[in-house]
């Protein structure tokens, strides 16, 4: 695989008028080691609804899964529930599957369900632009 680096601004882009002193770059950056900590247990998925906008991922976002992390309570994961795959937050207290959008309801997990906690989502990608094709 190659590494590409991109070039990395010394100072934060303020969401108002840029400054004309910021255009200094401080180094570069490569994406896949800033993004991805464990690669031989990281994979994407595609973000499919609307259930998770609450924590800021939209239908069609890229989601960057690490399959070695333990989930804990409160993260976001990609879980199978009953052979369903999903994106969910995980609320180990009250024994289910939380989505961040007030429209969904939770998802119990029962004794009796089988759940497999395929990874934790620790990155999503979105596009500003439509990508080209």
């Amino acid at each position: 695989m190659k590494i590409i680096t991109l070039p990395l601004f010394i100072h934060s882009v303020p969401a108002g008028f840029p400054s004309p002193a910021d255009d200094y770059m401080e180094h570069s950056l490569d994406l896949n080691a800033y993004l991805i900590q464990h690669p031989a247990a990281t994979y994407l998925a595609r973000a499919k609804g609307h259930s998770m906008t609450g924590r800021g991922i939209f239908d069609g976002d890229l989601l960057i899964v690490d399959r070695s992390l333990e989930a804990q309570q409160g993260q976001i994961v990609i879980a199978a529930l009953d052979g369903q795959l999903t994106c969910k937050i995980l609320d180990k207290q009250q024994q289910c599957l939380r989505s961040a959008n007030r429209d969904y309801k939770p998802v119990p997990i029962s004794e009796f369900s089988e759940l497999i906690i395929e990874g934790v989502v620790i990155h999503s990608i979105r596009h500003h632009t439509p990508p080209h094709s």
